[in-house]
């Protein structure tokens, strides 16, 4: 048996009843991505049902649409991609992760510069493209590391790869997660490479999460002490620390996400694969760009069909998302938001509505459900898709 689920990182449908307590108010990432742009061009999305979740200008409702559809409420605190996909398989987080919007405190400076030996500069909020612009130039004459989080709750450290190499970055990063522990346990701590000469300074493809290990068993940990299969594509194994992964896959883009799906649904194995295509986020919702992200959505309606033609009528295939990051917003921040939920077995049965799931974790309850494992948070709706 084999399940697949599919993330598209950060695209939610619409604002939670708590939105407001986050800033949020008004959010609905896909819906206002498609209403500021006059409408999206989505007809393979369209025929499956994405237009029965909610109003999308561009995406009627499909009179019989191909998958079942629904949306998924969040049952934790936050709005982190770590908390979002902890939840997918199992784990309620009470308590959001730090975030520090006036930098971390002197402390925490201090002994990250004591067991890495360097200086750090930044310590704040701030874009990473725009802190190497105003401090590249600096850490290049110094060696200093350019240090800064987000209104996410990470500790992000940037570094030249001519004055630290990627594989010495990766060592600070590690010290830096040992050091961000406790109440201090921020979601990940990002090693940020990257290259260039001021005023031209470029990010790296070798950007890599150093995340908190999850609090307790998940459902990807059932599965894989179970027998099954794992397999994680994109940032996943990041999220989940490692845990319950049986093989990684690291991707560099959305695109490439995608064709290593299709590679890896082309074999047989058994179990899941579960990636997270993570452009929406870091490329354009966060930047408040909302022609790509559109762009982006409709791309990826485009190779929908290459993923579907490697599906065989028993493996359940679910697509879902973590969080909202609205472009639309002035807020550059994820949003508090319901995640869509398409999914079916093999998309040859006929649909129906799967309405408000009350927590992520229905989608991991539904994926153990097929291999005959139960999850204890969470409630299946595999039921339904036969």
């Amino acid at each position: 048996m084999r399940a697949c689920v599919l993330i598209l990182d950060s695209c939610g449908v619409g604002e939670l009843p708590d939105a407001a307590d986050y800033g949020d108010k008004g959010s609905n990432t896909i819906g206002n991505v498609a209403r500021m742009l006059g409408g999206l061009n989505m007809p393979n999305l369209q025929k499956m049902g994405l237009g029965n979740i909610i109003d999308i200008e561009g995406v009627p409702p499909a009179a019989n649409p191909m998958m079942s559809y629904g949306k998924m409420a969040q049952g934790s605190a936050g709005k982190d991609s770590t908390v979002g996909h902890w939840e997918h398989f199992g784990i309620i987080t009470k308590q959001p992760f730090p975030t520090y919007p006036n930098g971390f405190p002197p402390e925490i400076i201090s002994e990250f510069e004591k067991r890495t030996g360097r200086k750090a500069i930044g310590n704040k909020p701030a874009s990473g493209t725009e802190i190497i612009k105003e401090l590249g130039e600096e850490h290049l004459k110094t060696g200093a590391l350019i240090v800064y989080t987000s209104a996410d709750s990470v500790f992000q450290i940037a570094a030249h790869r001519r004055i630290v190499p990627v594989e010495e970055l990766y060592r600070y990063s590690r010290i830096a997660r040992e050091i961000m522990s406790g109440k201090h346990g921020v979601s990940r701590i990002i090693a940020r490479p990257f290259d260039g000469e001021p005023g031209s300074f470029y990010r790296t493809e070798e950007r890599h999460d150093f995340s908190l290990a999850p609090t307790s068993e998940t459902g990807l940990d059932i599965l894989s002490k179970a027998g099954h299969a794992v397999i994680s594509i994109g940032k996943i194994n990041d999220l989940f620390a490692g845990s319950g992964i049986t093989e990684n896959h690291p991707t560099k883009s959305n695109a490439n996400g995608v064709d290593t799906l299709i590679e890896i649904l082309g074999k047989s194995f058994d179990g899941l694969v579960y990636i997270n295509l993570v452009d929406f986020d870091m490329l354009w919702g966060h930047r408040n760009d909302v022609r790509n992200f559109a762009g982006g959505l409709e791309y990826f309606d485009t190779r929908f069909p290459e993923i579907k033609a490697k599906l065989s009528s028993k493996d359940l295939f679910i697509i879902s998302a973590d969080h909202g990051c609205d472009p639309t917003t002035p807020s550059t921040d994820h949003s508090r938001e319901y995640v869509p939920i398409l999914a079916g077995l093999g998309m040859a049965r006929q649909s129906k509505s799967l309405e408000i799931r009350k927590s992520f974790a229905d989608l991991g309850a539904t994926v153990l459900d097929l291999f005959g494992l139960h999850q204890p948070m969470g409630e299946s709706f595999l039921g339904d898709l036969k």
